[in-house]
C-alpha cells in the first residue's frame, strides 16, 4: 500500500530490516551507543555546523509527546506561554498550555492565514509575563508554511524563548534552527525522516537546556530535564522502544546519505508533479502556491464526489490519502508526498486518481 497521508509513511526495506536487530537491554552499553548515535545524527542533519550549540533529547512516543515536553519544560515559575495558531496543530499547542493555565490569549488566525508580524511583536511587548512563544512550522491542517524564521527573529529580539513544532517539517521543509536561534524544536521519526512511529525528539540550545534543568517539572514522563540528565550519561529514564530506535538510526543514516537539501528537493518535485496534474484535472488546491510547503497539498473535493468515495476508490487501487479536518472535513482531501516514495509511486497515484475521477464523472 502506498501511503500518501502525512505519517506514518512508507519506509525503505533497509529501515524495515533494522527492526530485526538482536534484542538488547536498554541498560547495557549497546543501547548507550545506539542512543548516542541517534542524538549525534540528529544534530548533524538539522543543525549542521552548530552541533556544539545544541543537544538532541530522545523520547519514546509520538511527535505530540515531544511537542508537549518541549512546551511544558520551557517555562520558569512566573512565566507564561503565547501560542500563535492558524490550524489544528496550533490549537493543540494551545490546549497543552490551557490544561496548566499557563497561557495568555492566543494569537489566533484563520486556517491558512499567516500571522501578522507587527501584531505578534506588539503582543510580545504587551505581555512581559510571556516567556515562551510557540508556533507550528508546517501546519498540516492545510499544508501551510508559517514564517518561522521571521517569528524567531522577533522573539529573539525581545529575549523570549521560541518553541517550534516541526514534527511535520524537519527533513522535508527548510528550517534554519541554529542561524535563527530557535531554542526548542520538536520532531519525530515517522514523517519526513522516514522512520517508524514511536520515536520523537527535541532539539534544544545547550545554554537554554541548563536553565531548563532548574525549571519546575509539570510532568514526569514529559519533562526534558529528566531525559537530558540521563541521556548525558548514556542512558534513558524510561523503557524505550528499542527496535524502533534501531530503525530510527537507520532512517537517519539514509537521510544523511541522501542529504537533507536533496530530500527537500525530492519532496518538492513530487509536490510539483501532483499539483500540476491536479490542475490539469481541474482539481483546485486550497492554498495559493506561495503558502504551500513541499510535503502536503490540500485540495477541494471535485463536485459530486465524497471523500469516502474518493478514499475507498484509491485504496482499492493501492493508495491511501487523507481527509480534511474540522469544518473542512467534507470539503477537502489531502495528499502528502513524504516517505520512501519514487516517481513511479507518484505517477501511479495520479493515474489511479484520474481513473477514479473518470468513473464518477462518466
Amino acid at each position: 500500500m502506498i501511503l500518501l497521508n502525512p505519517g506514518p509513511v512508507n519506509v525503505s526495506d533497509r529501515v524495515r530490516q533494522a527492526l530485526l536487530q538482536p534484542d538488547i537491554c536498554h541498560r547495557e552499553s549497546e543501547f548507550s551507543e545506539l542512543l548516542g548515535a541517534i542524538r549525534q545524527k540528529l544534530l548533524q542533519a538539522f543543525v549542521p555546523g552548530e552541533e556544539d550549540e545544541y543537544t538532541a533529547i530522545i523520547l519514546t512516543g509520538s511527535g505530540t509527546a515531544a511537542v508537549e515536553a518541549a512546551l511544558l519544560s520551557s517555562m520558569p515559575i512566573g512565566k507564561r506561554a503565547m501560542v500563535i495558531t492558524n490550524g489544528v496543530y496550533g490549537d493543540r499547542l494551545s490546549s497543552m498550555i490551557k490544561i496548566h493555565r499557563l497561557g495568555v490569549p492566543d494569537m489566533k488566525y484563520d486556517w491558512g492565514v499567516a500571522p501578522d508580524l507587527k501584531m505578534v511583536e506588539l503582543a510580545i511587548k504587551q505581555h512581559p509575563e510571556v516567556g515562551t512563544v510557540a508556533m507550528v512550522h508546517h501546519e498540516t491542517t492545510l499544508g501551510f508554511m508559517n514564517p518561522a524564521k521571521e517569528i524567531a527573529e522577533i522573539v529573539d529580539r525581545h529575549n523570549r524563548v521560541f518553541m517550534v513544532d516541526s514534527v511535520s517539517g524537519l527533513g522535508g521543509e527548510a528550517l534554519d534552527i541554529g542561524g535563527s536561534k530557535m531554542y526548542l524544536v520538536a520532531g519525530s521519526a515517522q514523517k519526513c525522516i522516514q522512520g517508524f512511529p514511536g520515536a520523537a525528539f527535541v532539539l534544544v540550545r545547550k545554554g537554554f537546556m541548563e536553565r531548563v534543568m532548574k525549571y519546575p517539572k509539570r510532568s514526569w514522563y514529559l519533562n526534558l530535564a529528566n531525559y537530558y540528565e540521563e541521556q548525558e550519561r548514556g542512558t534513558i529514564p524510561f523503557t524505550p522502544a528499542v527496535q524502533v530506535y534501531y530503525a530510527f538510526r537507520e532512517a537517519l543514516d539514509e537521510l544523511l546519505e541522501e542529504g537533507v537539501e536533496n530530500r527537500i528537493k525530492r519532496f518538492k518535485g513530487y509536490a510539483a508533479t501532483i499539483r500540476t496534474r491536479m490542475q490539469e484535472m481541474e482539481i483546485r488546491a486550497v492554498l495559493p502556491p506561495e503558502s504551500q510547503g513541499n510535503t502536503l497539498t490540500a485540495f477541494y473535493l471535485p463536485e459530486g464526489l465524497s471523500y469516502v468515495q474518493l478514499h475507498d476508490g484509491l485504496k482499492q487501487a493501492g493508495y491511501v490519502i487523507y481527509a480534511g479536518q474540522g469544518q473542512l472535513e467534507n470539503k477537502i482531501f489531502r495528499v502528502a508526498n513524504i516517505g520512501a516514495l519514487t516517481k513511479k509511486d507518484i505517477d501511479g497515484f495520479l493515474s489511479a486518481f484520474e481513473s477514479t475521477l473518470e468513473k464518477t464523472r462518466g
